[in-house]
């Protein structure tokens, strides 16, 4: 479903992130963690269009990223870390714009982001303007916005950052449910201990290069937890 091979992206003459190779295969949950500054954003903005690259290639359903944008954005979802949304619009209002963009069907649109936002407990906010909503609530509608379309594949930032836990759990849920049906999820996260319970692989990358690499299982084996594994790495 993702296949970034032989990836490289600088800033100026600072080279951020140095050849990586990772692949996503259909209803996996791909973990990618690394300390700030380690190239996890900058790989993610790569993946799904926003940021150029030097060197390498980004395959999403076998399309390429750079060849095929449009064709790519029409199958993935994205989360940044810090979304910016249109704060004028009530939160139905900007549902419904994100829905016409992914041409989504009317009793569709409706079913699902009636069952979603009942999920998130924001269905009784939907009719306020977004400029009204805490930070958490926020999040909540950006990843209802999200999901609602069925991605073949998801690209969070950071997706329980201002979640309360019971929104964590939901999402959790919702991402194993949507992985079940063959879609697949790319996220990076410091909460190291959802990535440990969560994903079937992991990949940490430290100073741009991929410095582990494998099945989450794989990885943690001699009992050691994927904490003690990242600081090892420090």
């Amino acid at each position: 479903m993702l296949k970034v091979i032989n990836f490289h992206k600088s800033y100026g003459k600072k080279e951020v992130v140095k050849g990586i190779n990772l692949e996503v295969k259909p209803g996996e949950i791909f973990g990618f963690v690394g300390h700030n500054g380690a190239g996890k954003t900058t790989t993610i903005k790569s993946i799904v269009g926003i940021l150029p690259f030097e060197e390498g290639t980004i395959l999403i359903d076998g399309k390429d990223i750079v060849k095929n944008p449009v064709e790519c954005k029409k199958v993935i979802s994205y989360i940044p870390d810090n979304p910016d949304i249109y704060e004028h619009m009530t939160g139905l209002n900007y549902l419904k714009f994100i829905a016409s963009i992914f041409e989504m069907d009317k009793d569709y649109f409706n079913k699902k982001v009636d069952e979603l936002s009942k999920e998130f407990e924001i269905y009784s906010n939907l009719g306020d303007q977004i400029k009204s909503y805490s930070h958490g609530m926020k999040q909540k509608l950006v990843i209802i916005s999200a999901l609602m379309h069925d991605p073949k594949l998801l690209i969070f930032d950071e997706p329980f950052v201002g979640l309360d836990p019971k929104a964590s759990f939901t999402l959790k849920k919702l991402m194993k449910e949507l992985c079940s049906n063959g879609s697949s999820i790319f996220f990076s996260s410091h909460v190291l201990e959802v990535v440990e319970k969560l994903c079937d692989y992991v990949a940490i990358i430290k100073d741009g290069i991929i410095v582990v690499q494998g099945e989450t299982e794989d990885i943690l084996k001699d009992n050691k937890s994927l904490e003690d594994i990242f600081l090892e790495l420090e």
